[in-house]
C-alpha cells in the first residue's frame, strides 16, 4: 500500500527537476540532470582534493591531518552548488535524503563505526532551526545499518567563518571548538558534512574525537570544494 500511494502520489503531484524545472516524477533531480551531476575522478585519499593518479596530494604529505581518509561525492561547483545551499540555507530539507543517497555507495571501512554529523553551535542550531550534516548523516547511516549519534560531539566555540580568515587563522581559530560527550575507544567514526573547503574545521573536530580514543577518523562529504585556479 505504501509503494501503491507514493507511485499515486507522484503521478497526481510530480516534481520539477531542482535543476532545469522539467517533470521529474518522484525525484528531486529528472534523469538526465541526475546523471549530468559532476563527478569527482582522481582524488587525495586522504583530503579529497582532485589530483593526478589518485595520489596522496603534497600538502597532506607535508602536514598530515588528524582525519585519516576523505570521501567526497561531488565537486562543489553548479548544481552542487546549489543542492547544498538549498538545503543549508533555504530550508529544502527535502533535499537530505537525495544527497545522502549521492554518499551511500562510498561505504565506511567498518562495520562497527559510529557515524557522527559536523556539530553546529547552539546559537547558529536555533538561528537555523537544523543542522544540514545531521540531516544527511541522519538517512546515510540508516541505509548503512550503523549507529547515529548527533549527541557525541558538541561544538562549544561560535567562532568566525572560516572563509574570511588566512589558513593560519583558520587552524587558531577552531582550537577547542569541540568537546567529545562519549568514548570512542578502538571505534571507526565516519564524519558527515556538506562541504569541505580547506579541511580545517574536520581536522580539528577529527583530533578531538582522536582525543577520546577514535582509532580512525574518515570524513564523507557531499561537496569538496575545487583548487583555487
Amino acid at each position: 500500500m505504501g509503494t501503491l500511494s507514493r507511485l499515486l502520489a507522484a503521478r497526481l503531484m510530480p516534481n520539477d527537476c531542482f535543476v532545469c524545472g522539467q517533470d521529474a516524477g518522484p525525484a528531486l533531480l529528472c534523469g538526465p540532470c541526475r546523471a549530468d551531476l559532476p563527478q569527482v575522478s582522481e582524488a587525495c585519499p586522504v583530503c579529497a582534493i582532485p589530483v593526478q593518479d589518485g595520489l596522496v596530494c603534497g600538502s597532506c604529505q607535508r602536514t598530515t591531518p588528524a582525519f585519516d581518509a576523505t570521501v567526497a561525492a561531488l565537486p562543489y561547483v553548479f548544481p552542487a552548488d546549489r543542492l547544498v545551499q538549498a538545503l543549508k540555507y533555504g530550508n529544502r530539507l527535502a533535499l537530505a535524503p537525495f544527497l545522502a543517497s549521492l554518499l551511500e555507495a562510498f561505504a565506511p571501512p567498518d562495520e562497527d563505526a559510529i557515524v557522527v554529523p559536523m556539530p553546529l553551535h547552539s546559537r547558529r542550531l536555533r538561528e537555523r532551526g537544523f543542522n544540514q550534516a545531521a540531516e544527511i548523516a541522519r538517512p546515510l547511516a540508516r541505509a548503512w545499518g550503523l549507529r547515529f549519534d548527533a549527541a557525541a560531539v558538541e561544538r562549544v566555540r561560535d567562532t568566525p567563518p572560516q572563509a574570511s580568515l588566512p589558513w593560519l587563522e583558520r587552524r587558531l581559530n577552531l582550537r577547542g571548538a569541540f568537546r567529545c560527550r562519549g568514548e570512542f575507544a578502538g571505534r571507526t567514526v565516519v564524519v558527515v558534512d556538506d562541504v569541505m573547503t580547506t579541511g580545517a574545521t574536520l581536522d580539528e573536530l577529527a583530533r578531538t574525537l582522536k582525543s577520546r580514543g577514535a582509532a580512525r577518523v574518515v570524513n564523507r562529504v557531499v561537496a569538496r570544494t575545487p583548487l583555487p585556479a
